[in-house]
């Protein structure tokens, strides 16, 4: 068994490049960032050597909780390994889409109870309560930053840092986290394709992002109607 790496988590270090740390935003949708945090919790435990990604689907490899309990808790919503491979395991693409949400919510959650992140509520139009999640007392946003801008000077060495940056790009945050470095963001955008836990990610986000131009564009079509009428 491959022993956990020491320090955050790959869903740790991607909320914490993904929300501005004044205002306490996502730079990008906030489905999108739920999609992200679900494949980067795949690609930790990939990392760990829990779970296989084959022809699009997640397989449980080593069915043994993981030391960190959130990551143990996603990964009890998979499938357990069965006997025959071609029928157990789920899609990768459904299981980000269905676990988007708990993911983000468990570790934001995690992270406020450890002072890494605060809690501020507002009110949209004085009437529904929503948060943001600026930087706490104990961040330590400032490092994964640093850490993931040496790894893009350096062309992301190791798998660890090509999961991060593919993730990072698959949800769109590359404009706002990429350090400008030559090459980067195409680079990033190739890895998407290479790392199926990030390529999950990435079709749920083209899914939505096609789903809503269809319907913008039936809105469009009926507002033509409406006035030719």
């Amino acid at each position: 068994m491959t022993r956990p790496r020491p320090g955050p988590t790959l869903p740790e270090e991607l909320l914490l490049l993904a929300l501005d740390p004044q205002r306490g935003r996502p730079y990008c949708r906030t489905r999108f960032l739920e999609y992200a945090m679900a494949g980067a919790a795949l690609a930790e435990l990939e990392i760990q050597g829990r779970v296989t990604g084959e022809r699009g689907y997640v397989r449980v490899a080593n069915p043994l909780d993981p030391p960190d309990p959130l990551l143990a808790a996603l990964m009890r919503s998979l499938p357990p390994p069965g006997k025959d491979r071609l029928r157990s395991g789920v899609t990768a693409r459904s299981w980000v889409r269905r676990a988007g949400r708990t993911a983000q919510e468990m570790y934001v959650a995690a992270l406020v109870r450890r002072g890494v992140l605060l809690r501020e509520t507002r009110r949209f139009l004085g009437l529904l309560p929503y948060h943001r999640h600026p930087a706490g007392p104990q961040s330590y946003a400032g490092a994964v930053r640093e850490r993931f801008a040496a790894a893009e000077r350096a062309g992301f060495p190791d798998h660890r840092s090509r999961a991060l940056a593919a993730l990072v790009s698959a949800a769109g945050l590359d404009p706002h986290v990429s350090g400008g470095e030559r090459r980067a963001r195409p680079a990033m955008r190739a890895l998407v394709r290479e790392l199926w836990p990030a390529y999950a990610v990435y079709r749920n986000v083209r899914q939505d992002m096609s789903d809503q131009t269809g319907k913008w564009s039936a809105g469009q079509a009926g507002s033509v109607t409406s006035r030719d009428s």
